[in-house]
Formats: C-alpha cells, sequence, structure tokens
C-alpha cells in the first residue's frame, strides 16, 4: 500500500522560514517525480515544485528564488525548503508521486496546513 505523509507545517509569521517533508512507502521511489501542490480555501490546487527523476525541477512564479525542492532517492523523500514567506503563501500543501509511466500510478498524500501570518 502507497503512503505519502507530509510534515512540517506550521505556523509562521511573514518573512520566515519552513520546512516541508515528505516521507513514500509503497512505491519505487526512483521512478516516480516528486512533487509539492498546495491549495488555499477557494481556490484550485496549484503546483508549487516538482523534482523529476532525473532532478530536474520546475517551479511555480510564485515561489521562484524563495523555495527550494530535494529528494532523497535512499531515504525516499522529498523536501520543501520554503523562505521569504509571505501570507499568499498560506495553504494545505501536498505531496504528490507520479509514475515515470502511467501503469505505476500517482499518488497523494493528506497535505499539511501551512498559515504565514503576523
Amino acid at each position: 500500500q502507497v503512503h505519502l505523509v507530509e510534515s512540517g507545517g506550521g505556523l509562521v509569521q511573514p518573512g520566515g522560514s519552513l520546512r516541508l517533508s515528505c516521507a513514500a512507502s509503497g512505491i519505487i521511489f526512483s521512478a516516480y517525480a516528486m512533487g509539492w501542490y498546495r491549495q488555499a480555501p477557494g481556490k484550485r490546487r496549484e503546483m508549487v515544485a516538482i523534482m523529476t527523476t532525473a532532478r530536474s525541477t520546475n517551479y511555480a512564479d510564485s515561489v521562484k528564488g524563495r523555495f527550494t525542492i530535494s529528494r532523497d532517492n535512499v531515504k525516499n523523500t522529498v523536501d520543501l525548503q520554503m523562505n521569504s514567506l509571505k501570507p499568499e503563501d498560506t495553504a494545505v500543501y501536498y505531496c504528490n508521486a507520479e509514475g515515470l509511466v502511467e501503469a505505476l500510478g500517482s499518488y497523494w498524500g493528506q497535505g499539511t496546513q501551512v498559515t504565514v501570518s503576523s
């Protein structure tokens, strides 16, 4: 059974930092592109950052230069370092695993809340 478990969310002041982590089990981690998405109240879920199996990255324009995604194929984890946080970064953040081929499937974590507020 596949599990993606996020951790590291919380309340932080504007300008602060948080590090999210997602631990994966039940998948061949190296065969999945790993990503972080977020969904704010009343808004659609949006891509934040993705790292492919070849370790190329893609970031949403709104987080470029502030967020960094990384993965550890030994520990089966993907992290999101978030710096210079803004109130508009407030959302539930979700970890996603997307298989190299369709047969491997796509999986989501349960989400972790990030609130940026003074």
